[in-house]
């Protein structure tokens, strides 16, 4: 074990209380795992960004990091426990004594269920990636937004402290030196959209360290863990740069597909399109933070150096708009679709069904009543998915609009969408015979959309009038790419 001579009585009681003499280790907590109870201490290490050296820190430390976890765990943080000699003078947990050490306790978890195992075992799938979105969004929705704060210049200093930690760590120095040309440049164009999501509230005391390891499966959910206690500037910060991390980890660690689908289960809960223009300087700045760490201690760095780069080269934006009657598959070719169309992680999805749900305030999958389909609330969803469409592609990134488009109008007003932000548009229409949507609409469970058989049927008798969009048959296995 590689911790401080003065910590080892410390980590020979926890060893003894645990059963574990193997603890896991990081270079600042020595983690052990009991089968009743797990005990992490941190070391008494001075690392340049965190110093544990002096007792009061770690006790404050270990209580910080308790605060911000607990939340959305319960039950999985127990709380922060001191060691103290008792009365026979022996080192105990929650001795009579002055403290002499604290740790903090949690529950035991199955290894298995860390969802970088979870990725690493091919299980994390679509629907537990709906989970990863709909945890991050309700995390984030909990948080206070931060007031006064100078997102552009903080994202600055991320910037030049990752160029030094680079150079530091060996990279090559070239390809670091035009990374960094390159990344200066996308924070002086975003400089006034970071400064504006700052004052919309969308920084926050966020998570900071939010990647597949530090979630968890807890009481049957994914739920984050170990946030970032040490350094409350790296946390302060936009809540789409939080996410960032988990998008650039999920492409790395499963595909893009899985952070495609994150991202839009995200966007579909928080309606916070507005963070996709960061998105590239966000990604490449998460990946070069995974190149330059794991260069340091002698693990391949390259790919997420490469990554880095190419997050600053994204494709030209465009907009699908998907229609068809309902049963015809528009939602599953948008996500078949979606991972190859611009910017990384791929397009942003635009479901006219989750958008209703959204306004209502309920998630994708609850039910709304009748009321909730009437003429004025249909036009303001179609509202709503035009203004997300439109600051979308000004922002440079890709867009599939999903929805019947059974009147002309509509499907000329997403056109003009397009045609607004200057990007090319493609309009797909779906069609199948009517036996079989009969059967795919009588076959949903859990969906977005709440169209029944009569709905269906009452769609299928009007006319949608001439149709200039390309027509695939959707009984036959849809293109991989359009």
């Amino acid at each position: 074990m590689s911790i401080p001579e003065a910590q080892r009585p410390a980590a020979a009681l926890l060893a003894r209380l645990t059963g574990d003499d193997t603890p896991v280790e990081t270079h600042i907590s020595a983690i052990f795992i009991g089968p009743d109870r797990v005990l992490k201490l941190k070391k008494a290490v001075s690392l340049g960004f965190l110093d544990f050296t002096a007792l009061a820190d770690r006790e404050h430390f270990c209580r910080r990091e308790h605060a911000l976890n607990a939340p959305s765990a319960p039950g999985l943080y127990r709380g922060v426990r001191r060691l103290a000699r008792g009365a026979d003078g022996a080192l105990a947990l929650e001795g009579e004594g002055p403290a002499e050490e604290w740790v903090l306790e949690m529950a035991p978890l199955p290894a298995a269920d860390f969802l970088d195992a979870i990725a690493r075992r091919g299980a994390l799938d679509a629907a537990l990636q709906d989970a990863l979105g709909d945890t991050v969004a309700a995390l984030h929705a909990g948080l206070a937004p931060v007031a006064g704060w100078d997102a552009p210049a903080r994202m600055g200093a991320v910037l030049e402290g990752n160029v030094a930690a680079a150079l530091e760590a060996g990279l090559p120095e070239a390809r670091v030196a035009a990374w960094a040309e390159a990344a200066r440049g996308w924070l002086s164009r975003l400089a006034p959209v970071l400064a504006a999501r700052a004052a919309a509230g969308m920084v926050r005391r966020c998570h900071g360290d939010l990647h597949l390891g530090n979630l968890v499966l807890w009481q049957g959910r994914p739920v984050p863990f170990d946030a970032l206690e040490f350094d409350e500037a790296l946390a302060t910060i936009d809540t789409g740069y939080d996410l960032a991390f988990l998008l650039a980890d999920l492409e790395r660690r499963v595909d893009r597909a899985a952070a495609n689908r994150v991202l839009n289960r995200y966007v579909a809960r928080t309606g916070d399109a507005g963070l996709l223009a960061g998105l590239p300087l966000w990604l490449s700045l998460r990946s070069m933070i995974r190149a330059h760490c794991l260069h340091r201690v002698g693990q391949d760095g390259l790919p997420f150096l490469a990554a880095a780069e190419a997050a600053l080269r994204p494709a030209p934006p465009r907009l699908v708009a998907v229609g068809g009657l309902q049963g015809t598959g528009k939602s599953h070719a948008a996500r078949l679709w979606a991972p190859g169309i611009g910017a990384a992680p791929g397009a942003l999805v635009l479901r006219s069904d989750e958008i209703r749900k959204r306004l209502h305030g309920m998630a994708p999958e609850d039910r709304l009543p009748p009321e909730a389909y009437a003429p004025e609330a249909s036009a303001a969803v179609q509202a709503e998915l035009c203004a997300l469409a439109g600051q979308a592609l000004r922002a440079g990134h890709g867009v599939i609009a999903d929805s019947v488009f059974l009147e002309p109008a509509l499907r000329a007003r997403i056109a003009a969408v397009a045609a607004a932000a200057g990007v090319p548009f493609q309009g797909v229409w779906l069609e199948a015979p009517l036996p079989l949507l009969r059967a795919r609409v009588a076959a949903r469970r859990g969906d977005a959309s709440d169209a029944g058989l009569a709905v269906l049927e009452q769609t299928a008798r009007r006319d949608p009038g001439p149709i200039a969009w390309r027509r695939l048959d959707a009984s036959r296995p849809l293109p991989n790419e359009i």
